[in-house]
């Protein structure tokens, strides 16, 4: 998993807009706390060559929701590519499926996903996805997740970090 303090996150340090809280079941001494902002933005990079060869890989942005708020508005665009390629894209609502308000009764399309309960008590949602071919055109792994559209005002999340794991 890259911990919050190796990923850039708009605003992270600005106390108006995130704060570093502890959190007894974080993996990371402190984590960011969403206070409020407008701009979501939150970007890693991790070289492929850390990654084993032959391998397919997801990543998931795992997070808390605590009083959540102006996520269910516009789906967050989440991607997971190698630096100056098109990559994988997908599409979450950040709110669980349940605490969504419907905007003007639209339904939900069938691409966006919804938060996952893990075993460990966070949230997750699919990043994308990478076919790890080999090292030997070592570039940089890129995952980021962007909610820019409305300018409306999002808070509540806690965000643990990015976890990138091996599938069968």
């Amino acid at each position: 998993m890259l911990s919050p303090k190796e990923l850039y996150i708009e605003w992270v340090n600005t106390p108006t807009y995130w704060s570093w809280v502890r959190i007894l079941e974080a993996r990371f001494e402190r984590v960011p706390k969403l206070i409020s902002v407008c701009w979501f933005e939150i970007h890693g990079k991790i070289s492929v060559c850390m990654l084993s060869p032959k391998t397919h890989y997801k990543a998931y942005l795992v997070y808390k929701v605590r009083n959540v708020y102006g996520f269910e508005f516009y789906p967050v665009k989440l991607s997971v590519g190698v630096v100056g390629t098109e990559g994988s894209k997908r599409a979450a609502y950040l709110e669980p499926e349940r605490d969504r308000i419907p905007i003007d009764l639209q339904p939900t399309p069938n691409d966006v996903q919804f938060p996952k309960a893990r075993v460990d008590g966070w949230l997750e949602v699919e990043m994308g996805e990478f076919f790890n071919e080999e090292c030997m055109n070592a570039g940089e792994l890129e995952m980021s997740a962007l909610e820019i559209e409305g300018g409306n005002w999002k808070g509540g999340l806690i965000f643990q970090g990015i976890e990138i794991r091996a599938i069968a």
